[in-house]
């Protein structure tokens, strides 16, 4: 479809270019990118089977590992140039992740569990403040992600069903409204209409966020709720090394 004369351009938010990161050991898993973007808003599905390299291009992209050669930028800033702490610092501030398994703290309150990138994130802990107590906006979340934040609010996680939690996770990593939301097989435990249910409400709050979201999955079906299909073997080379 051609673009509107009046319609702006959309700036990249992720530029990875001649990337290439080897897991150590001898039968080390190595992932190689040649170029990879992400505008800005767009919600991108990267799919490929199980054990091709999905969490290790999630892992990159936040920062978590760095690759031996290569340029990641994102949101202006040259990840591979910034030390380890800066780079967690970083993430902080401007990913909200959604792990496979959600990584709750289980005896923490579904609160507190919401609210703890805020002790890693100023930015973030000011713009969660800006109409109002923190507290307000988890409960915003809460409810926006059907949720009954009166009810669970004060409850610990474990004593959450795998929907809630996921739910949970979700509020967490939309707090305080970071650029990015990266997500991790995030769906993976849920029947189809729960999926696409948990889909929509994740969408609707990084639109109002102005959030890109990047999700990767096995399930190529999801793709219609989304932008943009990637698959990984389009934009990455993996390769697991012999036994020594």
């Amino acid at each position: 479809m051609q673009r509107a004369l009046s319609e702006p351009i959309a700036p990249d938010v992720v530029r990875m270019t001649d990337i290439c990161f080897r897991w150590p050991g001898a039968r080390g898993f190595s992932l190689s990118i040649d170029s990879f973007t992400l505008p800005a808003r767009q919600r991108l599905l990267l799919v490929g089977p199980s054990g091709t390299g999905k969490s290790t291009f999630l892992s990159l992209l936040c920062g978590i590992v760095g690759p031996s050669t290569g340029t990641l930028d994102v949101l202006g800033t040259d990840l591979t140039k910034l030390s380890n702490a800066a780079r967690d610092r970083f993430r902080a501030e401007h990913f909200g992740i959604i792990f496979q398994m959600f990584n709750l703290l289980p005896y923490g309150s579904v609160l507190d569990n919401v609210m703890l990138p805020l002790s890693f994130a100023r930015k973030r802990a000011e713009r969660a403040a800006h109409n109002g107590p923190p507290e307000d906006e988890v409960r915003r979340l809460l409810v926006s992600l059907g949720l009954d934040a009166a009810e669970l609010s004060g409850h610990s996680a474990a004593s959450l069903s795998v929907g809630q939690q996921q739910r949970v996770a979700a509020a967490r990593a939309l707090i305080g409204g970071p650029e990015l939301i990266v997500a991790d097989e995030p769906t993976s435990a849920l029947d189809r209409n729960r999926q696409l249910a948990f889909l929509d409400l994740l969408f609707a709050e990084a639109e109002r966020a102005g959030a890109s979201v990047i999700m990767v999955s096995h399930e190529e079906e999801l793709g219609k709720r989304f932008d943009r299909v990637v698959r990984l073997d389009e934009i990455a080379v993996s390769e697991r090394s012999a036994a020594a």
